[in-house]
């Protein structure tokens, strides 16, 4: 159990992250609905790709101490950054990949039970590849920001034959305060794709 954040559930403050300036990070909120489309179960090996600031696959390791999670980023300062947060929540079951996907998937392990790809420059390409790697019931969740990437991840979940596919794009507000105000602030949107191998 991590001191930080000593509770069963999920939901960790935005604020008790380490983050970098221009590097975005999911909302807490936004989380909350990931977690819950990801259907981990204890056990379960969850790959992150484009892991950003680890703030998902912090929760997941949170929640499934016994599972494992591997979170792919790109990027070496904010990779650094994900296993910076990771003692931030004294965490072991995370492993922290700097690479670019697809072509750092083949040299992941252990094999995952769910993959979580969140956009990414080429996505069909990187759902393509990740897909290879999944067994059959394992699951694929995806988030995307525009129209365009909507169309893509659609495009290829039915190349690809997902199964089980649920789609949303939530609306979220948070009390924010500005000046002698408090005002809520919309969350910025974002679409959440999720389906099956069968």
């Amino acid at each position: 159990m991590s001191t930080l954040w000593p509770y069963a559930t999920p939901g960790i403050p935005d604020a008790l992250f380490e983050q970098l300036p221009g590097i975005p990070l999911s909302s807490r909120e936004v989380r909350l609905l990931l977690l819950g489309y990801l259907r981990l179960r204890p056990t379960d090996v969850l790959w992150d790709i484009g892991a950003g600031t680890g703030t998902l696959a912090i929760e997941a390791a949170l929640m499934c101490r016994s599972g494992q999670v591997v979170a792919v980023e790109r990027d070496e300062d904010v990779a650094d950054l994900i296993r910076r947060n990771c003692q931030r929540f004294d965490l072991s079951n995370v492993t922290v990949v700097q690479g670019s996907a697809p072509e750092i998937l083949a040299t992941l392990s252990p094999s995952p039970n769910c993959i979580f790809v969140e956009g990414g420059r080429s996505l069909k390409t990187i759902l393509q590849s990740a897909w290879d790697y999944l067994p059959s019931g394992g699951r694929l969740v995806v988030t995307v920001g525009n129209l365009e990437g909507l169309y893509s991840v659609s495009e290829t979940f039915a190349h690809l034959q997902v199964r089980n596919i649920e789609a949303a794009q939530p609306a979220v507000n948070r009390l924010e305060v500005k000046g002698n105000h408090q005002v809520f602030t919309a969350v910025d949107p974002i679409f959440i794709l999720s389906g099956e191998k069968v």
